[in-house]
């Protein structure tokens, strides 16, 4: 079980990073799972969280993007299909119906592309499509979140009479309204609607010439609205109608409703699964706006981020267009802990910061921005100590407050573990807190964990060049202008260049000069020492940077010229291979007109046909001796089959009669083809040599020979080979 505690991931930053996340997720439920995420403790189940989230990013750069996955939340509507009698209203089917389709399309899509996706397609395949669900709801209600009225006989009955008093209540209205206007009783505007019933407006003068109900009037006094007598009739019938309407409705809603309840398992599984692909789309999506990776995961103990960049503070520079530097790091069984030292305001502690974060959010599922040929292990536990942490709750200093964090170091600290502890051992006087921070870094070194210490005690500087598997390190500045160049070099401590910083802040030459006296000598000589080897290593990593960047040119411009000529290479054997069959071409052509010349002389039709027959069958043997014709019926495989047995039998009667003869003759023969092998090593080849290449036809002539290669002149062109490649056809004349 893995150990990354609260305080790690706060004094980390980890959940500025988790709510940039969430603000890139498409759904609330995707935004409260992502700000619940913890680092994964089981390996497998990280690997393939990971695995997921890197398949996402791809869909980015290929043609098949994954189909949008907004869903609605329904965890109300599950809450309700768990009561019994309970029903849920047309709008919650729409969502619950939504959610089932956009579930059908993804695992649809996945397994047509499960080449692509495989590990999303594993992820999906564990989801059981119940159509059932869909053809339910589809039946009964409409897109416009209303019931289907061929819900039921009854349902469409109800609303079959509905329309016709609605239709009636129209047509009653018209007559009363055509016969009171006539009649001079209604007002300029006729007609009004009130409480969603159409009325007359009568002027109140003849308010007692018009039956029908009293429903209202004008400000004024002048207006009263009147429902006609027969249209009062219609629709109380209508309203009868209305209630048996709502009845059917709620029981074929209740019947949906309970047909859904034994899927309730499956809708809460489609909601977890959709929530949790919105999780690994939106990491996809952030993984994608800081250009990070998959990075190898080892089972070797080992960290190398190269080209290592700060999430936050990419996205930070991003909007103020500033470049970010990136760190490359390394920690293995030969340097596990790195001590880096150097002035403030160098980016010491945002480098520590750095290596810490992009480890808790890979453990944690995220892609980190890398270099794709970075490698890191995951560790059990990850303990940090950065910042000021006083706490004033508890009335502790700084330092009672750290020495409690290094109990709980000493105390989780395995070969399992990697810490990070930014201003080691600050707090306390300076030689017994450097003394302490020496004992607990010998600890971790022979408890033999990863770690990261920033510190300005040169005693820690110099325990780091003692201990064998520990590794000075320093930010570098410009040793002009003392500006920090943000760039981690491992092998040497870092000077604090406290002097120096003084002098470029304006204080006098002549304070600097007693603060120097008062300071041990040696500590002023090493740090002067250190400050000066820093500068020559500038200078030498400068140059070194040249070197290698005239290096890549150099093998980029030998690797140009060897595809050139290996293309000019290949043209030639192409432009042989031609040269043999025009050759071939040539003479048949001569063959040819060979015999029509005779014919023509001769004017002998029977002698040209006998001659060409003669001649094709001498080169149709010649070919089926190179190219022997297949058997294609079963007749004649069977036919080979039984003349390959005989001749198998008689070989071995004569075989068995003259082994002996055979046995002389293979010796005579391989001293033979020693003597002819031995005369063609010893052979030399030279100048005007005529000679062929091996498994050629073509004859040419040596006309130049450097080292083992030799120029050949075919007459149209010339091609280079090597000797061994050759076979003497006739020795140049002396």
């Amino acid at each position: 079980m893995g150990n990354i505690s609260e305080k790690t991931l706060i004094d980390l930053e980890f959940f500025t990073i988790l709510k940039t996340v969430s603000e890139l997720c498409i759904s609330d439920l995707g935004k409260q799972a992502t700000l619940a995420i913890k680092p994964i403790y089981n390996k497998e189940l990280l690997l393939a969280e990971l695995a997921q989230v890197n398949e996402y990013l791809s869909s980015y750069l290929n043609d098949n993007r994954i189909p949008n996955h907004y869903f609605d939340d329904i965890q109300k509507e599950i809450h309700l299909l768990k009561i019994e009698n309970s029903y849920l209203e047309p709008a919650a089917f729409l969502k619950i119906l939504n959610n089932v389709t956009t579930i059908f399309e993804l695992l649809k899509f996945f397994k047509t592309l499960k080449t692509i996706y495989p590990v999303l397609y594993h992820f999906s395949e564990e989801i059981e499509y119940q159509k059932t669900i869909t053809e339910n709801i589809q039946a009964v209600i409409t897109p416009f979140a209303e019931v289907n009225e061929n819900a039921s006989p009854l349902l469409r009955q109800i609303r079959t009479e509905m329309n016709a008093i609605r239709g009636k209540i129209g047509s009653s209205f018209a007559r009363a309204l055509a016969q009171y206007n006539s009649a001079g009783y209604l007002d300029d505007i006729r007609e009004s609607v009130v409480d969603n019933q159409r009325v007359l407006a009568v002027q109140a003068m003849h308010r007692r010439k018009v039956k029908g109900s009293l429903l209202g009037s004008s400000k004024s006094g002048n207006i009263v609205f009147i429902a006609p007598e027969a249209t009062l009739q219609y629709n109380r019938e209508l309203q009868n109608l209305a209630y048996d309407e709502h009845e059917e409705v709620v029981r074929i809603l209740k019947e949906l409703s309970n047909s859904l309840r034994e899927f309730t398992s499956d809708l809460i599984e489609y909601q977890n699964y959709l929530t949790k692909l919105d999780v690994i789309g939106s990491k996809a999506k952030y993984a994608k706006n800081i250009q990070a990776c998959l990075p190898k995961i080892t089972s070797e103990k080992k960290i190398y981020l190269r080209d290592a960049y700060h999430p936050i503070l990419v996205l930070k520079n991003k909007k103020q267009h500033i470049k970010t530097v990136p760190q490359t790091l390394e920690l293995n069984e030969k340097q596990q802990i790195i001590v880096i030292s150097g002035p403030n305001a160098g980016g010491k502690s945002i480098t520590l910061k750095t290596i810490g974060l992009l480890q808790v959010m890979l453990q944690s599922g995220l892609l980190i921005p890398v270099h794709e040929r970075s490698e890191t292990f995951i560790f059990d536990t990850i303990l940090t100590d950065i910042g000021d942490n006083q706490s004033i709750e508890n009335q502790l200093s700084t330092y009672s407050y750290r020495l409690k964090n290094m109990r709980n170091f000493l105390r989780n600290c395995n070969e399992h573990t990697l810490f990070l502890i930014d201003e080691f051992g600050t707090g306390s006087d300076p030689e017994l807190g450097g003394a302490l921070a020496e004992i607990f870094l010998e600890e971790f070194y022979y408890k033999k964990a990863f770690g990261i210490i920033t510190t300005h005690y040169s005693n820690l500087k110099v325990l780091a060049s003692e201990l064998e598997n520990v590794a000075n390190a320093n930010m570098q500045f410009d040793e002009k202008t003392l500006v920090p160049l943000y760039k981690l070099f491992i092998g040497q401590a870092g000077s604090s260049f406290t002097f120096e910083v003084a002098q470029k802040n304006g204080i006098p030459f002549s304070l600097i000069n007693k603060a120097k006296k008062r300071v041990e000598g040696e500590k002023v000589r090493l740090d002067k020492t250190i400050s000066k080897l820093q500068k020559e290593r500038n200078k030498l990593q400068s140059t070194s940077e040249d070197l290698e960047k005239e290096k890549t040119i150099a093998i980029e411009k030998s690797e140009i010229l060897t595809e050139q000529q290996q293309k000019i290479q290949d043209k030639l054997e192409s432009f042989q291979e031609l040269y043999d069959s025009n050759q071939k071409m040539l003479s048949y052509g001569r063959k040819l007109n060979e015999l029509v010349h005779k014919y023509f002389q001769t004017n002998n039709k029977k002698q040209f046909t006998a001659d060409f027959n003669k001649w094709v069958a001498i080169e149709k043997t010649k070919y089926l001796k190179k190219n022997p014709p297949k058997p294609k019926t079963k007749a004649e495989k069977k036919q080979v089959k039984v003349e390959e047995k005989k001749i198998e039998e008689k070989l071995k009667v004569i075989e068995q009669e003259v082994v002996v003869e055979v046995v002389k003759v293979r010796e005579e023969k391989q001293k033979e083809a020693k003597k002819i092998a031995k005369q063609k090593a010893d052979y030399v080849f030279k100048v005007n040599d005529r000679v062929r290449i091996i498994d050629s036809s073509s004859n040419g002539v040596i006309e130049k020979i450097e080292k083992n290669n030799a120029f050949i002149n075919y007459g149209f062109f010339t091609t280079k080979t090597t000797l061994n490649k050759l076979e003497l056809v006739q020795a140049a004349k002396k």
